[in-house]
């Protein structure tokens, strides 16, 4: 499997689970947890979630589309495989240090959810960090 085939599945997962944050509110009751919050920590808590799924949602689908450019060794592609690893090593050490266990432990479906987006994350983080390395060599 190519690296560039590497980046369009990491870039379709994205996108898939960027487009997800709109259905987050439904999914975990965000609507009634929210009612006993002010205006403005609800407001922001939802213009957040809206902006994390986009962000997902374009890199994702800059990774799909741009898998090759991606893979060029020049200033552009380093750049934005850098940002791009920094985000998502962030986002794999928040995995384990950001949730508390209770909220998995006990849980089949969020146990197994848990030890499957920490392999996703781990897949991703590898994917633009095998990537990087390829760009600087």
């Amino acid at each position: 499997m190519t690296l560039a085939l590497n980046l369009r599945i990491v870039g379709a997962f994205l996108v898939l689970i960027g487009l997800s944050h709109a259905f987050l509110d439904r999914y975990f009751g965000w609507r009634q947890e929210l009612e006993h919050v002010s205006l403005l920590t609800r407001q922001i808590f939802y213009v957040h979630t809206f902006f994390i799924g986009l962000a997902v949602t374009l890199a994702g689908a800059g990774s799909f589309a741009y898998a090759d450019a991606l893979t060029r060794r020049d200033v552009l592609s380093r750049a934005i495989l850098t940002a791009l690893l920094i985000f998502w090593i962030c986002r794999l050490l928040v995995q384990f240090v950001g949730f508390d266990p209770a909220i998995w432990r006990g849980n089949r479906f969020r146990t197994f959810m848990h030890g499957f987006f920490s392999l996703f994350w781990c897949y991703v983080t590898a994917t633009y960090g095998v990537a990087l390395m390829k760009v600087w060599s």
